[in-house]
């Protein structure tokens, strides 16, 4: 558990390499593989068109691991995880791990139920890149006692840093934990990312989405911690500047499209200064 004292000693990520990485991206512009859960297929996909990067839904056993082979980067969310689901996923995994493509770990309600919590462990052994998740996720994959409501987390993300870093340390994965405030750690080093807008609970896909984005960050990436990092603070400020822009759940997904589709390295170094 992490104390006040722990929490005011983590610095703030500099905006201006956010920018920095964002720029990486659109330049790359990564093929992004999504075993995504099915609720939000259409959200992340938009939301990582709208960044720069191109998404593609290939989910049939016999077709993944031929594409996680060649795709840049990988997403494993396990929000609607069947047997059938959960074996193209193995298998994308060992392919993308094959061949050097680094892949994400979304582990939905991790704590929850048995049969995802098992899975989940099975493959944090594959070695992720990065591993995003709500406190109560990270909580549990670490080996504490934790346990969501639903797929939402019961504890604040500050609780769950010290979890976090370890389970970096465990895996060799970057580790975002996400939530009010999200905190990204490479078991050594961690980032504050402290934006963003309670609104963007409020819609189904923000989080699933978020990380799509962080394994389109991290394709191709020299300094992964920084290229999470900038992820979640990308997603972050484009949420605070759609709810500016909006009246309601309704009309917040729109204006958060735009908000990541016109959002520029110079706009995040202007927010930092």
């Amino acid at each position: 558990m992490s104390d006040l004292h722990t929490i005011a000693l983590i610095p703030q990520f500099p905006l201006h390499r956010a920018g920095e990485e964002l720029a990486r991206l659109r330049a790359a512009a990564p093929l992004v593989h999504c075993l995504s859960n099915e609720v939000v297929q259409s959200v992340t996909a938009n939301v990582l068109l709208a960044l720069g990067a191109s998404p593609a839904m290939i989910v049939a056993e016999e077709e993944v691991a031929e594409f996680a082979a060649m795709a840049d980067a990988l997403l494993i969310n396990v929000g609607t995880l069947y047997p059938a689901r959960l074996a193209a996923m193995k298998k994308a995994v060992a392919a993308a791990n094959a061949a050097g493509t680094p892949w994400a770990l979304d582990p939905v309600a991790a704590g929850v139920l048995s049969y995802r919590t098992d899975a989940l462990h099975d493959l944090l052994k594959q070695r992720p890149a990065v591993i995003r998740g709500n406190a109560s996720e990270i909580m549990c994959l670490a080996g504490e006692d934790a346990s969501g409501k639903g797929v939402d987390s019961t504890a604040h993300s500050a609780l769950a840093i010290a979890a976090a870093q370890r389970l970096a340390r465990q895996t060799g994965a970057i580790v975002a934990v996400t939530g009010e405030v999200d905190y990204v750690s490479d078991g050594e080093v961690t980032w504050a990312v402290p934006w963003g807008h309670a609104l963007m609970t409020r819609v189904v896909g923000t989080g699933c989405a978020l990380s799509a984005v962080t394994a389109a960050f991290v394709a191709g990436a020299t300094d992964r911690l920084a290229a999470v990092a900038a992820a979640c603070a990308v997603m972050s400020i484009a949420g605070e500047r759609a709810e500016s822009a909006c009246d309601g759940p309704g009309t917040f997904l729109p204006a958060f499209l735009d908000a990541l589709y016109i959002m520029q390295p110079a706009m995040l170094k202007a927010v930092d200064e």
